[in-house]
């Protein structure tokens, strides 16, 4: 009889569900992937994490984790054969830090850049939240100077982490993004969108349904 596996539900284009499954991939870590569609959640799903969002891990133990760093963790602790747990400069407290201000302010003017109309009335000024969050992408342009990554000359779960945000905010206006004077970001997101990695976790896959097998992830 197969052995079960830990059950990742996951939507592809969600930036917490693309870190979550390359990290995953980097591991090794077979997992059964549910891709869902988030206008139509599975029962399964809400039932493991009410809140509805993904990533959702569920382990072979019916632990639930349903952060996406979180499930970074799980798996890296795991199998880390890039050592994405250990950069060659700072530490993993440092790249947890950088990432909370990623997940925090920066996600925060995110929305407010690419959604406005769904901001209260105060906040719908597109133009000020892509500035705020400007600030933090041309501290990344200022760090990568002196390292081709994050933390180091090779990519970390930093960059892991908070590549999937930057490709999002690029996205509202590549023409914008493009003209702006940050070389370094600029080079260090086409490796990120490059790698092999990345290309492996954006297959697309059908909807899940209850009572058909998921995907054996990684590939």
């Amino acid at each position: 009889m197969p052995q079960a596996l830990p059950v990742l539900y996951s939507f592809r284009r969600c930036p917490y569900a693309m870190r979550a499954r390359m990290a995953i991939a980097a591991s090794g870590v077979r997992c059964e992937l549910r891709e869902v569609v988030l206008r139509d959640k599975p029962a399964e799903l809400l039932a493991a994490s009410p809140k509805g969002t993904v990533p959702v891990l569920v382990d072979t133990q019916g632990v639930v984790i349903d952060q996406s760093l979180d499930i970074m963790l799980w798996a890296l602790r795991r199998h880390d054969p890039d050592g994405w747990l250990h950069p060659s400069q700072g530490t993993l407290a440092d790249m947890l830090a950088l990432v909370a201000e990623c997940d925090g302010a920066f996600k925060r003017h995110l929305d407010g850049y690419k959604y406005p109309d769904r901001q209260p009335e105060a906040e719908r000024d597109a133009a000020s939240h892509r500035a705020e969050g400007a600030t933090f992408l041309k501290a990344l342009d200022t760090r990568l100077q002196s390292s081709r990554c994050l933390f180091g000359d090779n990519p970390a779960l930093a960059d892991i982490a908070i590549a999937p945000f930057v490709r999002q905010f690029a996205q509202v206006d590549p023409d914008w993004f493009g003209a702006q004077p940050w070389p370094c970001l600029h080079e260090w997101l086409s490796a990120r969108l490059n790698a092999p990695v990345f290309a492996r976790v954006m297959d697309k896959h059908p909807q899940w349904r209850a009572g058909s097998p998921g995907i054996s992830f990684p590939a």
